[in-house]
């Protein structure tokens, strides 16, 4: 399947949330327990706070070529190379979103001059990133609202 990768605009704000939720609760379910899931696919925030963060970081989207009306997924990336967020609907799970997507940041971190990607990744994603040369450096345990995750901070030159 092939995808059009294109700068965030606010009017993604719903569609990329359901896309994270969705993610959250449909993909990473199978390496975190319910209470796990319920905690970090609630972590979001409001549409406006969503809107927000999307809007000040550079986000890019995945929009399926030929349907225009559907979001695949979404990523972003700072001018050091770290990536926040990189989530995919899993109607799209395993067809190019993901790849197309990190593709398109990583050519983004080089023009800004970045040196390597840096990502904090989950126990789901984490083989995603190593079969695309990332490395763990560091296994974490993140807390959020009180409840510890595993997670690994992973790095690519």
């Amino acid at each position: 399947m092939r995808f059009l990768i294109r700068k965030y605009r606010s009017d993604d704000a719903a569609a990329t949330l359901a896309a994270f939720r969705r993610s959250v609760v449909g993909l990473a379910s199978h390496d975190y327990d319910p209470e796990q899931i319920r905690t970090w696919a609630g972590q979001a925030g409001d549409l406006r706070q969503w809107d927000e963060r999307r809007s000040s970081a550079d986000t890019w989207v995945a929009v399926p070529e030929g349907n225009a009306n559907a979001l695949a997924g979404f990523i972003d990336v700072d001018g050091n190379g770290y990536i926040d967020m990189l989530f995919v609907d899993p109607d799209y799970a395993r067809c190019g979103a993901a790849s197309a997507l990190l593709a398109r940041v990583a050519r983004r971190a080089a023009e800004q001059g970045a040196g390597e990607l840096s990502v904090h990744t989950s126990i789901t994603a984490r083989p995603f990133f190593e079969r695309r040369g990332f490395r763990v450096v560091q296994v974490r345990h993140p807390m959020i609202e009180g409840m510890s995750f595993v997670n690994y901070l992973m790095i690519r030159p």
